[in-house]
C-alpha cells in the first residue's frame, strides 16, 4: 500500500491524497509535477529513477488506510544533484 506522502520533498507544496500534481518514484519519493518537470527533469535525486503520477486513494478508504502524516522535506542540493542529473537526464527511466 502506498504511503501517500503529504508534501513535495523539494518545495514543500501540499500534495493531499487526491492531488493530481503528485509524482512518485519506485521508492515513493514524492515530488510535485512542477519540481519533477522544471528542476529534476524526471530524475529522482534519491535513486536516479523516473517518476509516475501518484494514484489517488479513494476517499472511502481513507479511514481504514490513512495517508502518511510525516512530511519528508529534503530540498534538492542542486550542486550535488547536477552529476546525477547529467548522467541520467537523457536516458529513459526504463533504461537507467
Amino acid at each position: 500500500m502506498l504511503e501517500i506522502r503529504p508534501v513535495c520533498e523539494n518545495c514543500g507544496k501540499l500534495l493531499p491524497y487526491n492531488s493530481t500534481q503528485a509524482m512518485i518514484c519506485t521508492f515513493e519519493c514524492t515530488f510535485c509535477r512542477d519540481c519533477v518537470d522544471n528542476i529534476l527533469f524526471n530524475v529522482c535525486p534519491n535513486c536516479g529513477g523516473g517518476f509516475e503520477k501518484r494514484p489517488v486513494r479513494p476517499s472511502r478508504l481513507l479511514e481504514k488506510y490513512p495517508p502518511e502524516k510525516n512530511e519528508y522535506l529534503k530540498p534538492v542540493d542542486k550542486e550535488k544533484f547536477k552529476e546525477q542529473l547529467d548522467r541520467y537526464k537523457e536516458i529513459k527511466p526504463g533504461n537507467r
